[in-house]
């Protein structure tokens, strides 16, 4: 390729010199090539160690001029091809106008403006993102590319200089991590070393420091391990390995491949050696980092950050910390952890100003809300950047509608700006209008007809007159809401509040439940999303209602579920809301839809919050603070679980084992988490955990998880067996106890546990929950996100396994594959399928997969990958024949017509070649030539066709295929619509065992053209075998042995008295229908017997036997169709190549003949008194056809046929060479290793 012309001192060092004339050197790498010695050798490691670009582009011109000592790089090439091409290009368009400069630097100055303007040209088309990465990066992914083989659409990330140990040896090389693959390459005096490994296989990834090695990063896959040590910066490499194996994750888990952000704004100034997609990876990180920590939602993106101080006017100070500003936000995080974190909502905003500096605040910046309440930021190094930014922001930002909160209306009114008051809704009112109308200025019917929406806390509605309220309970409980009153006054209340430990200790106390829905909204962050999508919850509702799926099925089997103990979901009003709210959710993320607990969850979030609000709390939930938790494979729950585990293992390392030994954490630890305690804790109790939930997150449910196991270690360390150990945990979890709470008490549906004989000991919930921050409150959020992502890669992997496991056992009973190469081939299939979604063009590959289906389903390739996988594993390699047959076999294994095939077809198809005996394989082989495998254009490509032929056939399979069309139509209708009863299910399995019962008798007749096809496959797969002129020969004898016998056979097909009626009829069958009846296997003959020309050729040909032929081929067109043995009662192989002796040894002595030459010498031998003009289609021999028991038992009169079908292939060698083949390595990489064997 062409380069930016770079300075060069020392031409002659490391580099030959192979061509020269006055203006230009054209130079090869020292080594490179044949021989090369210790010099090669020496010169290739430091090629290797120094990063040299000479690694992948062996040979470079040089411009030179006579007098001047400076050498210029112009151009490099990977080969000779390519730098002679550049060499050719210079000499015949340069050197004559190079001759007519008179100055040296004038000429050395068109050169350089010369190559500069053919590089411009050829980066006119490329991409605009490439254009950012610096000119360095490019270099390392072009040497990537060359290197590894991998196609332009990879994306190099970043690479890094360090060591790969080998045993106890470090091989210094370089590691570049793309965005799909891990890659390493080595070459030390002649040692190379190539790693390339996807990030999908990854199941762990640990930076550790041991005696034998040094601080290194441990790469593990299912196969090996891998140490890499010795890196300039560990922590950035380590951290971006995460992210990359993250992203491969998410593929595996729904389906999320990466699509870098083109919106990522540029640097202000230029970054050396960092790419695009490096920056696009760190502002993701930054962005997730910056949303977990203030609960922002998913589509938020942060701008930048700066250091800064913050007034608090609570306690007079200035706090260090961190401003962070994004696009609808602006945030800040003290230093020193909880000392107070602030969150403003820019449409809260409604003055930015800077203020005076002096020398006690320097450079501040007042902010001022509509809530009145104002923030002075300090000590900013940008301020006026900083403002403008902000200024920015703000005019991007929505005015026409926002929250109007205060003491009194906050919860319950959403109001309009322009409006300077809303009216406070009465409380006795027990259907007042919803916030969504509030926003959208017209009620809001979510179902007509039906039972209004709760536009309040259900608790509210369906209160009891509890003597609760006026006793001590009554009393205790105002004091906590005086508290939070008073907290409201000094910190601010709603969006802006300055949130501090006091906030915490408050929490931990317990919420008043007049304020626990305001605060759950403020918390989660769900009012954030709530206030800035008014309106969506209404529309959702009324899109979702009365629509059917398996998610509504669901919901509707566990309405009555969810809490049946309250009196709230006792009567319709409380389930219909639930209905709506669940139903809602599973319309706005089908990918979640619904699952169990989600409903539990929900009714609790409707006792506090109305409608509205239920549903964002939900959305915070699945979404945000426990992802993953509530989908099809509760893959959430099950890291966290993980996570419980190490947790175990760290704090309570006696009880660990133990409980690792009865196996109660799996047990306990999902019912614990998806329900947040609810499902088994009494109702009052476990909403206190909820409360610090939404203030704590996840790192409080796994602290009072560690807690409860501590208060029972004891008893546990007793158990001897699993279920012991839960009732002791029921038992316990059922007596947790809230003595302050003012709601009646709720009866608990696991009581039944606490019967014994002993009075049950009462735990309080506050002083559980006061022990475990005392005991466990060092969990910090970040480490349980970095044990996440650890968790995370077992947790998906161990799912995929156990996927691998099911399907192979699935297909496993009628596949003659052994069950450690059906886990080779299935991850083979997987490996295609998730290159098509990474590599491929559109995004149709991810489309395909459906979390949905059984995990048969999952993963289904289409034709192009079909074609690649079985030119890589087939045993009937047949050259440039070989996509055709793929092809062929593709549409016969695609039985549903969908163009996609599953593993199950896919290992069907592979049995057929591998598995059987010979008879089993031929008839694999001779269904590929009869329609569907068999296209109608192909045999016109061969034999040019006759109009008539191609109309017939055509017609005939449009007919068929629209009559399947049909036949299938309404029955996939139906099973979109209601769920399939299931004597569908046992007529379906029935239809497929039916099919099984297929014989060789069952299978229709082949034509002419198809017999041909036939012959040229044939011809094809012996073309490198090692007895390949044997096979020829033997092919050459059957074919011409076969043309005889569907010649003979033609006439006494005539014979029968045509009914055209019953032609027409049979005609319009599918001819290769595994079900065909025999009198449709002669339709091929009978629907065209009455061309005019059939009657002479069929004399003609006659005429043209000899007597003993003609008596021969009377006796077998009259047993033609009784079994294998007729055509070998009559024919010995002597008589054959004795008869065929000049056929035969014309078509061996062409050796490898291409498909053209065996198609028309094939119809020679064949039709021996036809006309030449015989061998192309116009006048096609349509009466003539051949049976698959011909063609087995001509076969089986050569040895050398029957030696090679009958021959066993290792499937599992052909795995382990694809996979090496699977990445090419470059030519330009080739010359080490010649260079070491020689």
């Amino acid at each position: 390729m062409w380069l930016g012309p770079e300075e060069v001192l020392l031409a002659g060092a490391l580099w030959v010199t192979e061509r020269a004339n006055p203006f230009f050197l054209l130079q090869r790498r020292r080594g490179h090539g044949k021989g090369g010695g210790l010099t090669g050798l020496l010169v290739g490691t430091l090629d290797v160690v120094l990063d040299s670009s000479a690694r992948v582009a062996p040979y470079r011109i040089l411009h030179q001029t006579q007098d001047s000592q400076v050498y210029w790089a112009v151009a490099c090439g990977s080969s000779r091809k390519e730098i002679t091409k550049h060499w050719e290009w210079l000499e015949n368009n340069l050197l004559q106008t190079l001759s007519i400069f008179d100055n040296e630097e004038d000429i050395t100055t068109f050169v350089k403006g010369k190559i500069h303007g053919i590089i411009a040209e050829e980066n006119k088309n490329e991409q605009p993102q490439s254009e950012e990465d610096p000119g360095k990066f490019k270099e390392a992914e072009l040497k990537m590319r060359k290197q590894f083989g991998m196609p332009e659409v990879e994306k190099l990330v970043n690479y890094y200089s360090c060591s790969y140990w080998k045993g106890r040896v470090p091989r210094q090389g370089w590691l570049y991590l793309t965005v799909n693959h891990l890659c390493f390459y080595s070459f030390l005096l002649g040692k190379e070393v190539t790693l390339v490994i996807q990030w999908v296989d990854v199941t762990q990834l640990e930076k550790n420091a041991t005696l034998l090695f040094p601080e290194c990063i441990k790469v593990s896959t299912r196969d090996s391990e891998l140490y890499f040590s010795m890196f300039l910066n560990i922590n950035e490499t380590f951290k971006l390995m995460e992210q990359l194996a993250n992203i491969a994750m998410r593929q595996l888990l729904d389906n999320e491949s990466f699509l870098q952000d083109k919106s990522l704004p540029k640097p202000r100034r230029p970054l050396k050696n960092i790419s695009a997609l490096k920056r696009d990876l760190d502002a993701r990180a930054k962005n997730e980092c910056y949303r977990a920590t203030f609960r922002l939602p998913k589509d938020e993106c942060l701008d930048g950050h700066t250091d800064c101080t913050l007034w608090t006017p609570f306690n007079k100070m200035h706090i260090p910390g961190q401003m962070f500003v994004s696009n609808n936000y602006i945030c800040f995080a003290s230093r020193a952890e909880e000392a107070c974190h602030l969150i403003i909502p820019l449409r809260e905003v409604t003055i930015v100003e800077k203020a005076d500096s002096s020398s006690v605040l320097p450079s501040p910046l007042s902010i001022s809300t509509k809530s009145k309440m104002t923030f002075f930021f300090a000590n900013l190094k940008d301020r006026d950047f900083l403002v403008q930014r902000i200024s920015d922001f703000l005019q991007r930002t929505p005015s026409k509608k926002s929250c109007s909160i205060d003491d009194r209306e906050w919860k319950w009114n959403v109001a309009d700006p322009s409006s300077e008051e809303v009216p406070e809704l009465p409380s006795s009112s027990p259907l007042a209008v919803s916030p969504t109308s509030a926003l959208n200025h017209r009620p809001v019917s979510f179902c007509a007809g039906q039972v209004p929406t709760a536009s309040q806390g259900l608790l509210k509605l369906f209160r009891r007159n509890s003597e609760e309220l006026s006793g001590p309970k009554g009393a205790k409980e105002k004091m906590k809401e005086e508290s939070w009153n008073i907290h409201f006054f000094e910190y601010g209340r709603g969006m802006c509040m300055y949130r501090t430990t006091k906030t915490r200790e408050l929490v931990q106390k317990g919420i008043p439940e007049n304020l626990r829905g305001e605060l759950w909204l403020l918390f989660s962050g769900a009012w954030n999303e709530m206030v800035t999508h008014p309106g969506y919850y209404a529309d959702l509702v009324e899109k979702s209602m009365g629509r059917y799926n398996l998610a509504t099925e669901e919901i509707e089997r566990d309405l009555h579920r969810s809490m049946p103990e309250h009196p709230a979901f006792q009567n319709e009003l409380g389930i219909a809301a639930l209905r709506r709210v669940l139903t809602a959710y599973a319309f706005r993320n089908p990918t979640i839809g619904y699952c169990q607990a989600m409903n539990i969850v929900t009714s609790v979030l409707l006792l506090y919050c109305n409608e509205e609000e239920a549903f964002w709390l939900l959305v915070a939930l699945c979404e945000r603070m426990l992802p993953d938790y509530y989908n099809t494979r509760v893959v959430g729950a099950l890291v966290d679980q993980g996570i419980f585990e190490e947790l175990t293992r760290e704090y309570l390392p006696q009880l660990s084992e133990k409980m690792q030994e009865l196996g109660v954490i799996s047990t306990i630890s999902l019912s614990w988490f998806l329900t947040l305690f609810l499902s088994v804790m009494p109702f009052e109790s476990a909403v206190v955990i909820v409360d610090c939930f939404f203030y704590e997150g996840i790192k409080f449910i796994l602290q009072v998880s560690l807690a409860i196991l501590d208060a029972n270690m004891e008893k546990l360390l007793q158990c001897c067996d699993e279920g012991e150990a839960m009732t002791i945990l029921g038992r316990y979890l059922d007596n947790v106890v809230n003595r302050q709470s003012v709601s009646p008490p709720i009866p608990h549906l696991h009581a039944l546990l606490t019967s014994g004989d002993d009075p049950p000991l009462e735990i309080d919930i506050f002083e559980l929950i006061k022990t475990s921050y005392e005991k466990f409150g060092n969990l910090k959020a970040d480490d349980i996100e970095q044990m996440r992502f650890k968790q995370r890669l077992k947790v998906i992997q161990s799912l995929e396994d156990t996927a691998k496991k099911s399907v192979v056992r699935a297909v496993s009973g009628d596949i003659g594959f052994t069950m450690e190469e059906l886990e080779e081939l299935y991850v083979v299939f997987k490996a295609k399928y998730l290159m098509s979604c990474y590599w491929g063009n559109n995004r149709a590959a991810a489309a395909r997969r459906d979390q949905s289906l059984p995990y048969l389903e999952q993963y289904r390739i289409d034709m192009e990958q079909f074609k690649e996988l079985f030119s890589s594993l087939t045993p009937w390699a047949c050259g440039a024949h070989t996509p055709v047959l793929a092809g062929r076999l593709f549409r016969l294994l695609d039985e549903n017509r969908d163009s996609l095939i599953n593993f199950k077809e896919f290992v069907t198809g592979m049995s057929g070649m591998y598995h059987g005996d010979l008879t089993e394989k031929l008839k694999v082989l001779y269904k590929l030539h009869l329609p569907p495998a068999l296209n109608p254009e192909e045999t016109e490509s061969a034999l040019e066709a006759t109009s008539y032929f191609t109309e017939d056939v055509t017609t005939e399979e449009t007919q068929e295929d629209k009559g399947r069309r049909n036949e299938n139509g309404p029955e996939k209708e139906e099973k979109g619509t209601s769920p399939q009863d299931y004597r569908y299910y046992l007529r379906m399995w029935a239809k497929e065992k039916e099919n099984k019962k297929e014989t060789i008798k069952d299978l229709p007749k082949m034509s002419q053209e198809q017999f041909i096809e036939l012959c040229k496959t044939l011809y094809n797969m012996f073309s490198e075998d090692p007895v390949e002129q044997e096979l020829y020969h033997a092919i050459a004898t059957v074919a011409s042995l076969l043309l005889r016998i569907g010649e003979v056979g033609k006439k006494f097909s005539n014979r029968p008295t045509r009914k055209s009626e019953d032609c027409k009829a049979n005609s319009a069958q599918d001819p290769v229908s595994e079900e065909e009846s025999p009198t449709s296997e002669q339709s091929q003959n009978s629907a065209v017997e009455q061309q005019p020309q059939a009657d002479h050729e069929d004399k003609a040909s006659v005429d043209a036997q000899p007597e003993k032929t003609q008596q021969e081929n009377q006796t077998l067109g009259d047993g033609s169709g009784e079994g294998q043995g007729s055509p070998l009662q009559l024919l010995s192989d002597d008589e054959t190549k004795d008869d065929m002796s000049m056929s035969s040894y014309s078509m061996v002595s062409t050796g490898s003949l291409q498909c053209e030459d065996i198609a028309d010498d094939t119809v020679l031998v064949g039709c021996e008194g036809s006309s030449a003009a015989a061998r192309y289609g116009s006048t096609i021999d349509t009466d003539w056809s051949i049976s698959f028991e011909q063609i087995l038992a001509s076969m089986l009169t050569e040895t050398a046929l029957v030696n090679y079908f009958e021959k066993k292939v290792n499937i599992l060698q052909k795995i382990k060479d694809q996979k090496k083949v699977e990445r090419q390595f470059s030519s330009s990489s080739d010359y080490e290793l010649s260079s070491v064997s020689g």
